[in-house]
């Protein structure tokens, strides 16, 4: 198999995401549209969207909403062969978008998912990244219970084993980890990585790293912290996003990438975005990010390219970012 034809595999939970049309409160009318939705199959989309391989590992419920969810990562053009299917019900979300003042508004109502109650064993880790490039894993999944971090343990030493690089985006979820501290679960998770990809807060409140804590954090401060993170967990490199919510209808997003090769930290540019829907940047960045990095750019080069993939995606509909490269090299030009 070429280098070009491994996939890149994501492991996590596929969810339902349901929402009231447009800016309306929930069940201010009777309906709500659908989208599949969950951060690390969101990378599987947006790859594919830009035109790598990826290969998403999960569990689907055996019943007919799995197999919408199947048939909804497949019209992607994602490898579903490694999915499990078992389980009772697919995990769910609801999300409001929220407008000007008023906030977005989030319900999960995943508890007892086919993903959550997963058998570990289930999954032989050694043949599915086999033939992989790539392995890439988010906190939202070790959120959700021992079986699944468990999995996502053995996923990581296999990948290492195997010389598979490694990336994990922290993906705090505060309503995920209610009343528990995520120190003792992502720190060991954070040591089996070679990226890291993170906001400032979640850096502090997940792996326990002091951060500057200005929102946007100053180059220096974002060097700073990039350079503990290393030296605690010997990630090679260290990727930081930065949202600046202005209003629920406009943010500023930007994002830096530290390279330990050269000890320098590259600014991805600076967007002001009117947003369409502000799910998914964070998942589009972590996409884009590894396209770049596995077309072996430099590392300028790569986060400039993620941070407009990311800032596009908050201009479209729905969790999965659906651009193509060309989309953000026009994009690139038109910043200059």
């Amino acid at each position: 198999m070429n280098a070009a034809d491994k996939p890149i595999v994501t492991f996590g939970e596929v969810l339902l995401r349901l929402s009231p049309p447009g800016t309306e409160r929930f069940f201010q009318s009777p309906e709500l549209r659908t989208w599949w939705a969950g951060a690390e199959a969101n990378v599987a989309g947006g790859l594919t969207n830009l035109g790598l391989s990826a290969q998403h590992v999960t569990v689907l419920p055996d019943n007919a909403i799995g197999d919408a969810a199947l048939g909804g990562l497949r019209a992607e053009g994602v490898d579903t062969r490694h999915i499990v299917r078992g389980g009772s019900r697919m995990g769910l979300y609801f999300l409001e978008s929220g407008a000007g003042m008023r906030p977005l508004r989030v319900v999960y109502d995943r508890a007892h998912s086919a993903f959550a109650e997963l058998d570990p064993k289930a999954f032989d880790w050694p043949v599915i990244l086999r033939d992989a490039r790539w392995l890439h894993l988010s906190g939202v999944s070790a959120a959700l219970g021992a079986p699944v971090v468990e999995c996502l343990e053995t996923a990581m030493d296999a990948a290492v084993a195997l010389g598979v690089p490694v990336s994990l985006d922290l993906n705090y979820r505060p309503a995920l980890w209610k009343d528990r501290d995520p120190r003792p679960i992502m720190q060991p998770l954070a040591a089996r990585a070679s990226l890291l990809i993170a906001n400032p807060g979640a850096i502090e409140t997940m792996l326990g790293v002091k951060t500057d804590g200005e929102i946007p954090e100053p180059p220096a401060a974002l060097r700073a912290t990039a350079e503990r993170l290393h030296e605690t967990y010997g990630c090679r490199r260290i990727a930081l996003t930065q949202r600046e919510i202005v209003s629920a209808s406009v943010h500023g997003w930007q994002a830096h990438l530290w390279d330990a090769s050269t000890s320098a930290m590259h600014f991805g540019g600076h967007y002001s975005v009117t947003l369409v829907d502000r799910v998914g940047g964070g998942d589009a960045f972590a996409a884009a990010l590894l396209h770049q990095l596995l077309s072996d750019v430099s590392p300028e080069q790569a986060v400039r390219f993620a941070t407009a993939a990311g800032a596009l995606k908050l201009t479209i509909p729905g969790d999965v970012n659906r651009v193509r490269v060309t989309d953000v090299e026009q994009l690139l030009s038109t910043q200059g």
